[in-house]
């Protein structure tokens, strides 16, 4: 079933292809952005980019000489048959750049197709709800063809040729994607929903696949949206046509598949017949095929090219912290990471018109001439177009010396060392060698980071606390005195593919996110646990609303859907607990996470934030139980398969004293809406930064404490990253929480003073204390460490870093009386250049 899927998906996003439109001759008008560097090029310069933009768009195939219609029946069929042949010839100009959306698409598809049956099966089969739907998706259609035939009739009456193109082009749209689908519906023969057993079998006589409801709908829609282009006309018109899809899957006369095929082609056929003979001098808009959208119509930008994430343990950070506090840089999201390379040389731009006003001083354009020597081949790729580069980022062996026993699970305890992407360490020698590299080629993009890791063997958990873990989780008996074998493994951390278009990155594979701007660790979702394997949508460079929602300022957002690893056990409402100890589960939960962020003025940014784990075990991923998982917060506990959890970050920096002081913070809670909501059961951190003391300008201060025990909520003791259906801590992966430091109930505090001896060498000390609550861990447990890191960068390509941590934790569970440990590390790291 799953390959027949994949078969047919290509063939109707082939098909789709078909319909890839030509281009209109009037320049497209694009999103709002914020600047870039794309507004520093002289005006000689631009002048020249457009005049090779121009000669380009002449000399593409898709593009063709403006054909304005009759606007009446007279000659219509002449008409007709011009846009079958242009439609059905398409073929022609395929490029392999069309790759960039098709293969997305077939995925998609693909997708759909397998789950549709069971997707179907979850709605209601009641005969009214059933009608009312398809009521509403007829009505829906009605009006969107209606409404362009009545502008149609009305134009001979007030002689409105705006009117009179709009009603006849949106019929002329309508009618050649009617064509289009009918031949696809009987060479498909899919049946409907409601038809035989309801699993919607190909080639059975069917004419299910794919809609012409949404068809219809979204040709007539797109090409009234593109001719009256205001928000108000789209928002009208795409809503009437979303449901429409909506309606026509609730009715069961569709799969989903089906109205997505059909959406598809519904807009691209419009795209097709508007291109053509839309007359520019009435109004409206051009309108680009998906094609030119990745091709970028001859004129590389950043927006539209391949560019991969700064790894989160990256110098980059530090350095792009210091500078947004010191007042350089005002659209940086501080709270969503990692960012592009891309993006950093964007807020480098911003950050180089700041110094040019004076601002920021001597210390802040060392670290922006820092910044600019790295970024400095990335600004020159700009207009490369589909030019292949590729690097080898950086080779780094780290060597790391444990003496005295440390603490390795911060689930129900502790950890040494927090924030290692997951790392395995044990008392005595650990090790680890890697390297990472990246290529890009045009939109895509690719990462990958491997390294070798060692840790020694370990002697299994005492009785008392492998007790305590399974009596907290509501576990059977004791887990088994399993020791920690010595580990030797080769490892991905990051490794991905992305593609990218209009500053939206898509990219599937391993990979890192840090949900805040606490640098100790976020609430929400932290590199502490290795990186989760997801399919991931950013928006990489932030973007402003229009109209009177200006005020919000830069926004990014970004959604993932990823699968954790390592759960042993799931409890089901049917079947009770499943699973045993040591044996990992044969269908592990999936996790999705979306992210808001907003910047209203360069001193403040705030963000909202949700995850959800969901299915594993006896339940599928599949549309219905994805689309439940999106409503877990309301739903009754009866059946829920879901564990929510939601959070809010912030910054602020002190106006008076934005080149001193910075605040910033994060919260989340547990299976309730918000934590501004419901802050009793909240967890919360906070903090504050200092990019330089007065009077000593090299150092900077970093304050942060938070807790995770709420004091105005005894129940709620240990209830943070735990939950019923996920036992062992639903908020794991591989065994290491995927959230804070502070772990399911403690509280503490942390303190960084830098004192930078260069722009990249620099001395810190840090000290930390953490008090885990006696309401959840049985005599609680108390941490303490403080410790000195150096790093040098002994030439431009070398560089070497250090670190001696002298730690004391008390945990009557694991050891009687206080332990101690000193942790020793280094680190060399090599950045070779990068090569074409």
């Amino acid at each position: 079933m799953q390959m027949r899927a994949i078969v047919l998906s290509f063939s109707c996003t082939a098909l789709s292809l078909t319909l890839t439109a030509p281009a209109s001759r009037s320049v497209p008008q694009q999103a709002e952005e914020l600047p870039g560097r794309d507004e520093k090029q002289s005006s000689s310069d631009g002048e020249a980019k457009e005049k090779t933009a121009k000669k380009k768009i002449a000399e593409d195939p898709e593009v063709q000489s403006f054909d304005p219609p009759a606007r009446s029946f007279k000659g219509l069929g002449k008409e007709f048959l011009i846009d079958q042949k242009q439609i059905w010839s398409s073929p022609a100009k395929i490029r392999f750049s069309d790759t960039q959306w098709l293969v997305p698409l077939s995925g998609i598809t693909a997708g759909l197709i397998v789950t549709d049956a069971d997707y179907t099966r979850q709605l209601s089969h009641n005969p009214s709800t059933l009608s009312r739907y398809n009521n509403l998706s007829t009505a829906s259609v009605g009006a969107l063809i209606g409404g362009a035939g009545a502008m149609w009739l009305l134009s001979h009456e007030t002689h409105n040729e705006h009117w009179r193109e709009t009603g006849f082009l949106a019929g002329e749209a309508a009618v050649n994607s009617f064509v289009v689908v009918e031949s696809m519906k009987y060479s498909f023969g899919r049946e409907r929903p409601n038809q035989g057993n309801g699993t919607g079998p190909f080639f059975n006589g069917g004419v299910s696949f794919p809609s012409e409801h949404a068809a219809a709908a979204w040709s007539v829609a797109g090409v009234i949206a593109h001719e009256y282009p205001g928000t108000l006309t789209k928002i009208m018109v795409y809503s009437l046509a979303s449901l429409v899809d909506i309606s026509r899957v609730r009715a069961q006369q569709h799969f989903p598949s089906d109205v997505l095929i059909g959406t598809v082609i519904g807009n691209l056929v419009a795209q097709n017949v508007y291109s053509r003979h839309h007359d520019p001098g009435l109004g409206g808009e051009a309108w680009r095929s998906i094609s030119q959208v990745f091709r970028g119509d001859g004129n590389p930008s950043p927006a539209n090219q391949g560019s991969p994430y700064v790894p989160l343990d990256s110098w980059i950070y530090p350095a792009m912290d210091r500078l947004a506090a010191m007042g350089l840089i005002d659209s940086g999201i501080a709270g969503m990471r990692p960012w592009t390379r891309n993006e950093c040389v964007r807020l480098l731009d911003e950050a180089d018109e700041h110094i040019n006003e004076g601002i920021g001083g001597s210390e802040a354009e060392k670290i922006y001439q820092l910044l600019e020597s790295e970024f400095r081949d990335d600004r020159e790729r700009a207009g490369d177009g589909d030019s292949i580069h590729a690097k080898v980022e950086s080779v780094y062996a780290r060597e790391t010396n444990i003496s005295g026993k440390p603490l390795t699970d911060g689930n129900y305890f502790g950890q040494t060392i927090t924030n290692d992407f997951g790392r395995p360490y044990q008392e005595g020698f650990n090790s680890v060698e890697g390297f990472s590299a990246w290529g890009t080629a045009g939109h895509w993009a690719g990462y990958v980071r491997a390294e070798y890791q060692h840790s020694p063997y370990a002697p299994a958990a005492s009785f008392n606390a492998r007790q305590f873990t399974a009596s907290v989780d509501h576990l059977p008996g004791v887990p088994p005195a399993t020791p920690f074998s010595s580990l030797d493994r080769v490892q991905l951390l990051d490794a991905y593919v992305g593609l990218t278009f209009d500053n939206w990155q898509l990219s599937y594979g391993k990979q890192s996110l840090w949900w805040s701007p606490v640098q100790s660790g976020p609430l929400m979702f932290s590199d502490n646990a290795e990186p989760i394997t997801m399919f991931r949508v950013s928006r990489v460079s932030p973007f402003r609303l229009p109209s009177i929602l200006g005020w919000l300022g830069p926004i990014r957002m970004e959604l993932f859907l990823g699968q954790l690893a390592g759960h042993d056990f799931v409890r089901d409402d049917t079947t009770g607990l499943m699973g045993q100890y040591g044996v990992a589960l044969g269908r592990q939960p999936f996790l999705h996470g979306e992210k808001f962020s907003f910047k209203p003025t360069p001193n403040f940014e705030f963000s909202v934030n949700v995850t959800t784990v969901f299915v594993g075990g006896p339940t599928p991923l599949n549309g219905h139980n994805l689309l439940k998982s999106y409503f877990g917060f309301v739903v009754s506990s009866t059946g829920d398969i879901t564990d929510p959890r939601s959070g809010v970050d912030f910054t602020y920096r002190v106006p008076g004293l934005r080149k001193w002081l910075t605040f910033y913070g994060d919260a989340f809670t547990e299976d309730e809406i918000s934590p501004l909501s419901y802050p009793r059961k909240a967890a919360v951190q906070g903090g504050l930064y200092m990019p330089r003391i007065p009077g000593i300008p090299k150092l900077d201060l970093r304050l942060e404490g938070g807790t995770t025990a709420p004091a105005d909520f005894p129940g709620c003791a240990g209830c943070f990253y735990v939950n019923d259906r996920y036992p062992v801590g639903s908020y794991v992966n591989n065994g290491k929480l995927v959230g804070s430091w502070l772990g399911r109930g403690g509280q503490g505090e942390r303190v960084w003073a830098t004192y930078w001896l260069s722009s990249r060498n620099k001395i810190q000390l840090q000290y930390r204390h953490q008090k885990v609550d006696g309401d959840y861990l049985t005599q609680g447990g108390t941490i303490n460490d403080g410790g000195v890191y150096a790093e040098f960068q002994l030439r431009p390509q070398v560089a070497v870093s250090g670190s001696v941590q002298y730690e004391k934790w008390a945990f009557p569970l694991l050891a009687t009386g206080p332990q101690s440990n000193v942790t020793s590390s280094v680190q060399f790291t090599y950045w070779p250049r990068s090569w074409k």
